[in-house]
Protein backbone atom coordinates (compact mmCIF):
# COMPACT_ATOMS: atom_id res chain seq x y z
CA UNK A 1 0.00 0.00 0.00
CA UNK A 2 2.85 2.36 0.83
CA UNK A 3 4.48 1.69 -2.55
CA UNK A 4 1.18 2.24 -4.33
CA UNK A 5 0.62 5.52 -2.46
CA UNK A 6 4.11 6.68 -3.40
CA UNK A 7 3.50 5.84 -7.03
CA UNK A 8 0.26 7.88 -6.99
CA UNK A 9 2.04 10.89 -5.51
CA UNK A 10 4.81 10.66 -8.12
CA UNK A 11 2.22 10.40 -10.89
CA UNK A 12 0.45 13.49 -9.60
CA UNK A 13 3.73 15.44 -9.59
CA UNK A 14 4.48 14.38 -13.16
CA UNK A 15 0.99 15.36 -14.34
CA UNK A 16 1.28 18.75 -12.67
CA UNK A 17 4.61 19.34 -14.34
CA UNK A 18 3.13 18.43 -17.72
CA UNK A 19 0.12 20.66 -17.15
CA UNK A 20 2.17 23.78 -16.36
CA UNK A 21 3.68 24.17 -19.85
CA UNK A 22 0.22 23.64 -21.35
CA UNK A 23 -1.13 26.54 -19.31
CA UNK A 24 1.73 28.72 -20.50
CA UNK A 25 1.16 27.61 -24.09
CA UNK A 26 -2.50 28.59 -23.88
CA UNK A 27 -1.41 32.14 -23.05
CA UNK A 28 1.37 32.21 -25.60
CA UNK A 29 1.38 33.82 -29.04
CA UNK A 30 2.47 31.99 -32.21
CA UNK A 31 5.84 33.25 -33.41
CA UNK A 32 4.37 34.25 -36.79
CA UNK A 33 1.30 36.08 -35.41
CA UNK A 34 -0.43 37.52 -37.28
CA UNK A 35 0.00 35.37 -40.38
CA UNK A 36 -3.33 36.16 -42.06
CA UNK A 37 -5.93 38.97 -42.25
CA UNK A 38 -7.64 40.13 -39.06
CA UNK A 39 -11.28 41.19 -38.86
CA UNK A 40 -12.93 43.71 -36.56
CA UNK A 41 -16.69 43.43 -36.20
CA UNK A 42 -18.59 46.70 -35.81
CA UNK A 43 -22.09 45.92 -34.43
CA UNK A 44 -23.46 49.10 -36.03
CA UNK A 45 -23.96 50.53 -39.55
CA UNK A 46 -21.16 52.14 -41.58
CA UNK A 47 -20.41 55.70 -40.50
CA UNK A 48 -21.54 55.18 -36.91
CA UNK A 49 -19.05 55.89 -34.08
CA UNK A 50 -18.22 52.19 -33.42
CA UNK A 51 -17.66 51.71 -37.16
CA UNK A 52 -15.34 54.74 -37.24
CA UNK A 53 -13.42 53.41 -34.24
CA UNK A 54 -13.10 49.98 -35.88
CA UNK A 55 -11.69 51.54 -39.05
CA UNK A 56 -9.28 53.87 -37.26
CA UNK A 57 -7.92 51.04 -35.12
CA UNK A 58 -7.91 48.72 -38.12
CA UNK A 59 -5.70 51.14 -40.07
CA UNK A 60 -3.16 51.23 -37.26
CA UNK A 61 -3.13 47.45 -36.72
CA UNK A 62 -2.68 46.83 -40.45
CA UNK A 63 0.28 49.20 -40.53
CA UNK A 64 1.83 47.68 -37.40
CA UNK A 65 1.23 44.00 -38.23
CA UNK A 66 1.69 44.02 -42.00
CA UNK A 67 -1.61 42.18 -42.51
CA UNK A 68 -4.94 43.43 -43.88
CA UNK A 69 -7.59 44.31 -41.29
CA UNK A 70 -11.17 43.96 -42.53
CA UNK A 71 -14.09 45.71 -40.82
CA UNK A 72 -17.40 43.84 -40.92
CA UNK A 73 -20.63 45.69 -40.10
CA UNK A 74 -23.25 43.54 -38.36
CA UNK A 75 -25.83 45.91 -36.81
CA UNK A 76 -28.98 45.12 -34.88
CA UNK A 77 -30.51 43.96 -31.59
CA UNK A 78 -28.61 46.32 -29.25
CA UNK A 79 -25.31 45.19 -30.75
CA UNK A 80 -25.87 41.51 -30.03
CA UNK A 81 -25.84 40.39 -33.67
CA UNK A 82 -22.32 41.66 -34.22
CA UNK A 83 -21.01 40.78 -30.79
CA UNK A 84 -22.39 37.24 -31.08
CA UNK A 85 -20.14 36.85 -34.12
CA UNK A 86 -17.19 37.84 -31.95
CA UNK A 87 -18.23 35.71 -28.97
CA UNK A 88 -18.62 32.58 -31.12
CA UNK A 89 -15.45 33.10 -33.19
CA UNK A 90 -12.34 31.00 -32.74
CA UNK A 91 -10.21 32.56 -29.95
CA UNK A 92 -7.13 32.67 -32.16
CA UNK A 93 -6.47 36.40 -32.30
CA UNK A 94 -7.97 36.96 -35.74
CA UNK A 95 -11.41 38.25 -34.69
CA UNK A 96 -12.10 41.33 -32.59
CA UNK A 97 -15.12 43.55 -32.06
CA UNK A 98 -16.11 47.01 -30.86
CA UNK A 99 -18.02 47.12 -27.59
CA UNK A 100 -19.84 50.35 -26.69
CA UNK A 101 -21.71 51.31 -23.54
CA UNK A 102 -25.25 50.72 -24.91
CA UNK A 103 -24.41 47.14 -25.89
CA UNK A 104 -23.90 46.00 -22.30
CA UNK A 105 -27.66 46.48 -21.75
CA UNK A 106 -28.63 43.58 -24.01
CA UNK A 107 -29.50 41.21 -21.14
CA UNK A 108 -31.80 43.83 -19.60
CA UNK A 109 -33.49 44.91 -22.83
CA UNK A 110 -33.86 41.65 -24.74
CA UNK A 111 -35.86 38.53 -23.82
CA UNK A 112 -32.82 36.31 -24.41
CA UNK A 113 -29.17 36.59 -25.33
CA UNK A 114 -27.32 34.36 -27.82
CA UNK A 115 -24.14 34.56 -25.72
CA UNK A 116 -22.98 35.43 -22.22
CA UNK A 117 -21.28 38.80 -22.54
CA UNK A 118 -19.41 38.43 -19.25
CA UNK A 119 -18.09 34.95 -20.05
CA UNK A 120 -17.77 34.89 -23.84
CA UNK A 121 -15.98 38.20 -24.44
CA UNK A 122 -12.68 39.44 -23.07
CA UNK A 123 -11.58 43.07 -22.80
CA UNK A 124 -8.66 44.19 -24.94
CA UNK A 125 -8.56 47.97 -24.72
CA UNK A 126 -10.85 50.93 -24.24
CA UNK A 127 -10.35 53.49 -27.01
CA UNK A 128 -12.53 56.54 -26.34
CA UNK A 129 -14.93 58.43 -24.11
CA UNK A 130 -17.80 60.40 -25.64
CA UNK A 131 -20.00 62.82 -23.70
CA UNK A 132 -23.51 64.06 -24.47
CA UNK A 133 -25.01 67.54 -24.43
CA UNK A 134 -28.59 68.34 -23.43
CA UNK A 135 -29.89 70.47 -26.29
CA UNK A 136 -33.14 72.18 -27.29
CA UNK A 137 -34.08 74.14 -30.41
CA UNK A 138 -33.24 77.82 -30.47
CA UNK A 139 -36.98 78.58 -30.49
CA UNK A 140 -37.63 76.52 -27.33
CA UNK A 141 -39.03 78.12 -24.18
CA UNK A 142 -36.58 75.99 -22.19
CA UNK A 143 -33.54 78.11 -21.40
CA UNK A 144 -31.93 76.28 -18.48
CA UNK A 145 -31.67 72.83 -16.94
CA UNK A 146 -33.89 74.21 -14.17
CA UNK A 147 -36.63 74.83 -16.73
CA UNK A 148 -36.41 71.20 -17.85
CA UNK A 149 -36.48 69.87 -14.29
CA UNK A 150 -39.48 72.04 -13.39
CA UNK A 151 -41.41 70.92 -16.46
CA UNK A 152 -40.70 67.26 -15.67
CA UNK A 153 -42.05 67.71 -12.13
CA UNK A 154 -45.00 70.02 -12.85
CA UNK A 155 -46.18 68.43 -16.08
CA UNK A 156 -44.97 64.81 -15.95
CA UNK A 157 -44.73 63.15 -19.35
CA UNK A 158 -45.49 66.32 -21.31
CA UNK A 159 -41.90 67.18 -22.17
CA UNK A 160 -40.51 64.90 -24.91
CA UNK A 161 -36.96 63.79 -25.57
CA UNK A 162 -35.39 62.11 -28.58
CA UNK A 163 -32.91 59.26 -28.75
CA UNK A 164 -31.38 56.96 -31.32
CA UNK A 165 -33.16 53.98 -29.73
CA UNK A 166 -33.82 52.22 -26.46
CA UNK A 167 -30.79 51.84 -24.23
CA UNK A 168 -28.70 54.48 -25.99
CA UNK A 169 -26.91 57.15 -23.92
CA UNK A 170 -29.53 59.71 -25.02
CA UNK A 171 -32.27 57.49 -23.60
CA UNK A 172 -30.40 56.68 -20.40
CA UNK A 173 -29.45 60.31 -19.81
CA UNK A 174 -33.02 61.59 -19.80
CA UNK A 175 -34.27 58.57 -17.86
CA UNK A 176 -31.62 59.13 -15.18
CA UNK A 177 -32.42 62.84 -15.04
CA UNK A 178 -36.05 61.96 -14.40
CA UNK A 179 -35.08 59.57 -11.61
CA UNK A 180 -32.73 62.09 -9.98
CA UNK A 181 -35.25 64.98 -10.10
CA UNK A 182 -38.49 63.06 -9.40
CA UNK A 183 -39.68 64.17 -12.81
CA UNK A 184 -40.99 62.37 -15.86
CA UNK A 185 -40.18 62.92 -19.54
CA UNK A 186 -41.67 61.12 -22.55
CA UNK A 187 -39.27 59.11 -24.69
CA UNK A 188 -39.45 59.39 -28.49
CA UNK A 189 -37.00 56.89 -30.01
CA UNK A 190 -35.75 57.21 -33.57
CA UNK A 191 -33.81 54.94 -35.91
CA UNK A 192 -30.48 56.44 -35.04
CA UNK A 193 -29.17 59.57 -33.37
CA UNK A 194 -29.14 61.75 -36.55
CA UNK A 195 -32.93 61.41 -36.84
CA UNK A 196 -33.29 62.38 -33.19
CA UNK A 197 -31.16 65.51 -33.64
CA UNK A 198 -33.21 66.45 -36.72
CA UNK A 199 -36.42 66.08 -34.70
CA UNK A 200 -35.13 68.52 -32.07
CA UNK A 201 -33.98 70.97 -34.74
CA UNK A 202 -37.45 70.94 -36.32
CA UNK A 203 -39.24 71.29 -32.98
CA UNK A 204 -40.89 67.89 -33.35
CA UNK A 205 -39.31 66.83 -30.04
CA UNK A 206 -38.43 69.10 -27.11
CA UNK A 207 -34.91 68.02 -26.21
CA UNK A 208 -32.16 65.42 -26.48
CA UNK A 209 -28.99 64.30 -24.72
CA UNK A 210 -27.06 64.20 -28.01
CA UNK A 211 -23.47 63.23 -28.74
CA UNK A 212 -21.29 66.33 -28.66
CA UNK A 213 -19.84 65.70 -32.10
CA UNK A 214 -23.31 65.64 -33.65
CA UNK A 215 -24.55 68.92 -32.18
CA UNK A 216 -21.58 71.26 -31.63
CA UNK A 217 -21.90 72.69 -35.19
CA UNK A 218 -25.62 73.38 -34.61
CA UNK A 219 -24.88 74.98 -31.23
CA UNK A 220 -22.25 77.24 -32.78
CA UNK A 221 -24.60 78.22 -35.60
CA UNK A 222 -27.30 79.10 -33.08
CA UNK A 223 -29.84 76.53 -34.25
CA UNK A 224 -29.55 74.54 -31.02
CA UNK A 225 -29.23 75.77 -27.43
CA UNK A 226 -26.98 73.78 -25.09
CA UNK A 227 -28.29 73.59 -21.52
CA UNK A 228 -25.79 71.22 -19.89
CA UNK A 229 -23.35 68.40 -20.58
CA UNK A 230 -23.33 64.92 -19.09
CA UNK A 231 -19.54 64.92 -18.75
CA UNK A 232 -17.72 64.99 -15.38
CA UNK A 233 -16.03 68.25 -16.44
CA UNK A 234 -16.78 70.94 -19.02
CA UNK A 235 -16.05 70.03 -22.63
CA UNK A 236 -13.20 71.80 -24.39
CA UNK A 237 -15.48 72.35 -27.40
CA UNK A 238 -18.17 73.96 -25.19
CA UNK A 239 -16.33 75.70 -22.33
CA UNK A 240 -19.30 77.94 -21.48
CA UNK A 241 -21.76 75.08 -21.05
CA UNK A 242 -21.98 73.79 -17.44
CA UNK A 243 -22.17 70.13 -16.49
CA UNK A 244 -25.32 68.65 -14.97
CA UNK A 245 -23.29 68.04 -11.81
CA UNK A 246 -22.33 71.72 -11.63
CA UNK A 247 -26.01 72.62 -11.74
CA UNK A 248 -26.78 70.69 -8.57
CA UNK A 249 -26.91 67.00 -9.47
CA UNK A 250 -23.63 65.56 -8.22
CA UNK A 251 -22.46 62.30 -9.78
CA UNK A 252 -24.47 62.78 -12.96
CA UNK A 253 -21.78 61.42 -15.25
CA UNK A 254 -23.05 59.80 -18.42
CA UNK A 255 -20.37 59.04 -20.95
CA UNK A 256 -20.51 56.63 -23.81
CA UNK A 257 -17.35 54.60 -24.23
CA UNK A 258 -16.03 52.31 -26.90
CA UNK A 259 -13.31 49.74 -26.92
CA UNK A 260 -11.99 46.55 -28.44
CA UNK A 261 -12.97 43.07 -27.26
CA UNK A 262 -12.06 39.53 -28.34
CA UNK A 263 -13.53 36.05 -27.88
CA UNK A 264 -12.84 34.63 -24.43
CA UNK A 265 -9.91 32.26 -24.55
CA UNK A 266 -7.88 34.44 -26.89
CA UNK A 267 -4.24 34.02 -25.76
CA UNK A 268 -3.25 36.67 -23.25
CA UNK A 269 -0.08 37.46 -25.20
CA UNK A 270 -2.14 38.35 -28.27
CA UNK A 271 -4.56 40.46 -26.20
CA UNK A 272 -1.63 42.38 -24.72
CA UNK A 273 0.02 42.82 -28.13
CA UNK A 274 -3.13 44.27 -29.69
CA UNK A 275 -3.76 46.45 -26.61
CA UNK A 276 -0.22 47.84 -26.90
CA UNK A 277 -0.81 48.77 -30.54
CA UNK A 278 -4.10 50.47 -29.65
CA UNK A 279 -2.24 52.50 -27.01
CA UNK A 280 0.38 53.52 -29.56
CA UNK A 281 -2.34 54.57 -32.01
CA UNK A 282 -4.27 56.66 -29.49
CA UNK A 283 -1.07 58.45 -28.44
CA UNK A 284 -0.62 59.90 -31.93
CA UNK A 285 -1.65 63.57 -32.23
CA UNK A 286 -3.35 62.97 -35.59
CA UNK A 287 -5.42 60.13 -34.09
CA UNK A 288 -6.50 62.32 -31.17
CA UNK A 289 -7.35 65.17 -33.54
CA UNK A 290 -9.63 62.93 -35.59
CA UNK A 291 -11.42 61.77 -32.45
CA UNK A 292 -11.70 65.31 -31.09
CA UNK A 293 -13.39 66.39 -34.33
CA UNK A 294 -16.08 63.81 -33.56
CA UNK A 295 -16.52 64.97 -29.97
CA UNK A 296 -14.55 62.08 -28.50
CA UNK A 297 -11.61 61.92 -26.10
CA UNK A 298 -8.95 59.24 -25.91
CA UNK A 299 -9.25 56.93 -22.90
CA UNK A 300 -5.94 57.28 -21.09
CA UNK A 301 -6.10 54.24 -18.77
CA UNK A 302 -7.12 51.74 -21.38
CA UNK A 303 -5.48 48.31 -21.05
CA UNK A 304 -7.24 44.93 -20.71
CA UNK A 305 -7.47 45.08 -16.91
CA UNK A 306 -8.76 48.66 -16.74
CA UNK A 307 -11.24 48.13 -19.57
CA UNK A 308 -12.48 44.91 -18.00
CA UNK A 309 -13.14 46.67 -14.69
CA UNK A 310 -14.96 49.50 -16.49
CA UNK A 311 -17.22 47.03 -18.31
CA UNK A 312 -18.15 45.26 -15.08
CA UNK A 313 -18.87 48.49 -13.19
CA UNK A 314 -20.94 49.88 -16.06
CA UNK A 315 -22.98 46.68 -16.34
CA UNK A 316 -23.90 47.01 -12.66
CA UNK A 317 -24.61 50.74 -12.87
CA UNK A 318 -26.73 50.90 -16.01
CA UNK A 319 -28.70 47.72 -15.52
CA UNK A 320 -29.83 49.23 -12.21
CA UNK A 321 -31.00 52.38 -14.04
CA UNK A 322 -32.80 50.26 -16.63
CA UNK A 323 -34.70 48.43 -13.88
CA UNK A 324 -35.55 51.57 -11.90
CA UNK A 325 -36.68 53.50 -14.98
CA UNK A 326 -38.67 50.57 -16.36
CA UNK A 327 -36.84 50.69 -19.71
CA UNK A 328 -37.82 47.94 -22.13
CA UNK A 329 -36.36 46.65 -25.38
CA UNK A 330 -37.71 47.80 -28.72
Amino acid sequence: MKTSSLHLRLAAIVLAALAAPAAVAADAMPADYPSKPIRIVAPTPPGSPPDVIARLIGERLAAAFGQPVVVENKPGAVGTIGLQTVAKAAPDGYTFGVLAMPFILGPSLLPSMPYDQQKDLTAVSQVVWASNVLVVADTSTLHTLGDVVAAGRDKPGELTYASGGNGTPAHLGAALLGLRTQGQFRHVPFRGAPEGVAAVLSGQVDMMFAAAGAVVPHIRSGRLRALATSAPTRLAALPDVPTVAELGFAGFDIRDWQGIVAPSGTPGAIVRKVAAEVARATALPEFRDRLSAMGMDVAEDSGPESFGKLIQSEITRWNRVVREAGIRGE
